[in-house]
């Protein structure tokens, strides 16, 4: 049966936390724990892009976690269409890496539009014992 958990979150730095807390919870609760780290680096990686470059003054940032037995889909929808690259950070960049960790976690990911603005940066996990995605 298909399970779904949304939750806003306020722009500020205490948010990334709540966002891991609240995944973890949700996983959890859905008797898939074994994802539960890989999606809590995610979801610091997304919501940390979230809070600095996605969310504009006022605006709340969302994370959303569905899961339907075969895949967990991880959505974090921002207010701002700007959307992230994937690159490679200098080894002496104090940021720039987050997409590079999400790539290596995620079974997949991606960026689309939302309406009436804004974008949802989503990623896709196999559940455990599934091979298909």
């Amino acid at each position: 049966m298909p399970s779904t958990a949304k939750r806003l979150f306020e722009a500020r730095p205490e948010a990334i936390g709540e966002a891991r807390s609240f995944a973890t919870e949700a996983l959890t609760d859905w008797g898939l724990p074994d994802l539960a780290g890989n999606v809590r680096l995610c979801v610091s990686e997304l919501a940390t892009n979230a809070l600095l470059h996605g969310t504009a003054p006022g605006h709340c940032f969302l994370v959303r976690l569905d899961a339907d037995g075969e895949v967990v889909r991880l959505e974090v929808h921002d207010s701002r269409r700007r959307r992230p690259e994937l690159r490679q950070a200098a080894g002496t960049e104090a940021s720039g890496r987050g997409l590079v960790l999400v790539n290596a976690l995620a079974d997949d990911w991606g960026v689309q539009e939302r309406s009436p603005f804004g974008k949802i940066v989503w990623t896709r996990f196999k559940a455990p014992g599934r091979a298909t995605v």
